[in-house]
């Protein structure tokens, strides 16, 4: 059974900086993708970052880049956001997600942790 394990969140004064770590257990198959995701209460949720296990290639969502970087170790099936010039509109709760593509398409979360930008 696959399971993620996040760690990082936390509080972070405006400016300041935090990392985000995900570790992947139980991976049978291969992953296709890595994922951050954010969401606010009331909003819908929003990915932010996104990084390809093969390649290496990521994208970002618009409103992260060049503050934000995701980065893997697959040999460690754990993947990190690294969180640069923390504004109060990052607040938000991030989760992790796997896709994997076999033996179908399959897409796990991890439990989620609280990022509060605040002073």
């Amino acid at each position: 059974q696959v399971q993620l394990v996040e760690s990082g969140g936390g509080l972070v004064q405006p400016g300041g900086s935090l990392t985000l770590s995900c570790t992947a257990s139980g991976v049978t198959f291969s992953i296709y993708a890595m994922s951050w995701y954010r969401q606010v209460p009331g909003k819908e949720r929003e990915r932010v970052a996104q990084i390809f296990s093969s390649t290496g290639g990521a994208n970002y969502a618009d409103s992260v880049k060049g503050r934000f970087t995701i980065s893997r170790d697959n040999g460690m099936n754990t993947f990190y956001l690294q969180m640069n010039s923390l504004k109060p509109e990052d607040t938000a709760v991030y989760s992790c997600n796997i896709r994997q593509l076999s033996p179908w398409v399959s897409d796990y979360w991890g439990q989620g942790t609280q990022v509060t930008v605040s002073s």
